[in-house]
């Protein structure tokens, strides 16, 4: 075996260049060649490949999205795409397949193996770190720095305007960078698509309404999973502002999420998920994802990944529920003793 291929696939994520990097410079010690297809797997149908070299990996770690470009390609779910992209690899010589993606990039790259002979392998690249097998996904990291970034620029004017406002985060099935941006922005409340039960919108008014009262000149910060209330933040800022009689500004964060330079941890761990990427292709491993589990690199087998929902973690839901009241209930209490 002397040539590999990698991707990247669905939506981009900061460190997915760096794990490109990683996987390139690792193969080349191994004297195996690397090549890359553009545009996920539109690109193998497509026959976009271009080889790629230690010399074009310097300086790509700092740079956030993906030099080799993404798409989503929902034609891929056919039988017949998935047979001409083996016929494409297959007329490079390529022996083994590296993903770099999330959710659907790993269905789409269990889809392939069904139909080529080569190995198979996954590597978690997204913002949303909802893939079972692994702690923590490349991208997230960075996602959830700019989100609290963002929701610290907001509460500036927020505090200084005595304002609601109302921070739509990504993750629309999954609220992990809602948890954390929660907890790091020092939230009010969130809204997260696993809380059970919801909070009902009196619920939320009249937590507003407290809070007003309570601190008439301080802002109140309301981080929100984007399309969990019908009609998106601008809709529940609307509802609120009607139940309230107090402003509730939306505020969308949007695809700013995924941009920007990756941070130091989404690095180091793209750099170890591709390493170990390249070192199970040589152990004739497939069909697996790499992953990160309590700091050690793991294997999983893809198929159990696909089987399974990856929960939040229950003790950072609760740490942040308890929390979130804390100064109203002090200020209630003062006022009562």
């Amino acid at each position: 075996m002397d040539k590999i291929a990698v991707i990247t696939s669905g939506g981009d994520a900061p460190g997915m260049n760096a794990c490109i990097r990683a996987i390139v410079n690792t193969a080349w010690q191994d004297n195996v060649e690397v090549v890359g297809f553009r545009h996920g797997f539109r690109g193998i149908v497509q026959n976009l490949a271009q080889p790629l070299h230690p010399d074009d990996m310097r300086l790509v770690s700092q740079r956030g999205g993906t030099f080799l470009k993404s798409s989503r390609f929902p034609e891929f779910r056919e039988i017949a795409s998935a047979q001409a992209a083996a016929e494409v690899l297959d007329s490079h010589g390529i022996s083994a397949l590296i993903v770099i993606g999330g959710d659907g990039s790993f269905r789409g790259a269990a889809h392939l193996q069904e139909h080529w002979q080569g190995q198979v392998i996954g590597i978690p690249g997204t913002i949303d770190n909802d893939i079972a097998g692994t702690d923590t996904t490349i991208g997230f990291a960075t996602a959830v720095d700019t989100a609290m970034d963002a929701i610290d620029k907001v509460r500036e004017t927020a505090e200084a305007m005595a304002r609601v406002f109302l921070i739509e985060v990504m993750g629309r099935h999954a609220g992990f960078i809602g948890l954390h941006a929660a907890i790091a922005g020092a939230a009010e409340a969130m809204l997260l698509p696993e809380l059970e039960p919801q909070p009902k919108l009196a619920e939320m008014a009249d937590n507003i309404l407290q809070a007003r009262k309570a601190f008439p000149d301080s802002s109140y910060v309301v981080v929100v999973a984007e399309n969990l209330w019908p009609g998106g933040v601008h809709e529940l800022g609307n509802n609120l502002s009607k139940a309230t009689g107090v402003t509730c500004h939306p505020c969308p964060l949007g695809h700013i999420q995924r941009g920007g330079r990756p941070n130091a941890q989404d690095r180091i761990l793209a750099t170890q998920l591709g390493a170990a990427a390249v070192s199970a292709i040589l152990e004739d491993k497939r069909s697996i994802m790499i992953g990160l589990e309590q700091e050690h690199v793991v294997e999983v087998p893809l198929h159990s990944i696909l089987a399974r929902d990856k929960p939040l973690d229950r003790r950072l839901v609760q740490l942040q529920q308890g929390l979130q009241g804390v100064n109203l209930a002090s200020k209630t209490t003062a006022k009562t003793a």
